[in-house]
């Protein structure tokens, strides 16, 4: 299965009609830093629940490193690389969403910059998870691990001069002076985005 650029009403019938490996449906929504992927899962979450079946998000950077462990390594100028996430603990429950009836997950603040414990939770009602990150697809090791628990895997794609432009206006909406919200864009998020799409596993859905 393989389909481009479907209507939302498309993609949720797309969703309701994929197979599960488990009790509850998981769906990966992947892509860059800025392609919309928060955006895009609120979307479909609505349009799945007013379809009747119980959805929410889940998305991954609950599992940011606390900065003074990004600190200690050297890696708080590049934080949202693959090395800057728990990527053990996130495949941990991912594991665990297939089936258990509970699941606790941490959401991430972005206006303080830090991880908030158990903050989210997945309960018995939920039939489908729409878990979005931007190394969902990705093939390194541990990461690839991934693949094979989502059971449709959707992935958006967004020219680089437009995750540029979100970029920037990100960082200029949290502070940052024009130039630091250039340099960190450059530097910090599109670097991810091309390491994203260098090395990207296959998608059933490209948005």
């Amino acid at each position: 299965m393989s389909s481009i650029n479907p209507s939302i009403e498309d993609l949720a019938e797309q969703v309701l009609a994929s197979p599960r490996s488990g009790v509850r449906r998981l769906v990966a929504l992947a892509g860059s830093p800025a392609s919309g992927k928060s955006t895009q899962a609120e979307i479909l979450v609505n349009r799945l629940n007013e379809k009747g079946c119980s959805a929410q998000v889940l998305p991954m950077d609950g599992f940011h490193l606390h900065n003074e462990i990004l600190v200690e390594r050297g890696l708080l100028n590049s934080k949202g690389a693959p090395e800057t996430f728990d990527m053990h603990g996130f495949l941990q429950l991912i594991t665990r969403l297939h089936d258990e009836p509970e699941v606790y997950f941490p959401t991430f603040d972005r206006s303080r910059d830090i991880a908030i414990a158990a903050a989210g939770c997945v309960n018995k009602a939920c039939d489908t998870v729409i878990v979005e990150g931007n190394y969902l697809l990705f093939d390194k090791p541990g990461w690839r691990d991934l693949r094979h628990h989502w059971d449709l895997a959707l992935r958006l794609e967004v020219p680089g001069v437009t995750l540029k432009r979100r970029l920037i206006e990100r960082w200029l909406s949290y502070g940052l002076s024009p130039e630091q919200a250039r340099r960190r864009a450059e530097e910090n998020d599109l670097a991810n985005a091309k390491l994203i799409d260098s090395f990207a596993l296959h998608a059933d859905i490209i948005i």
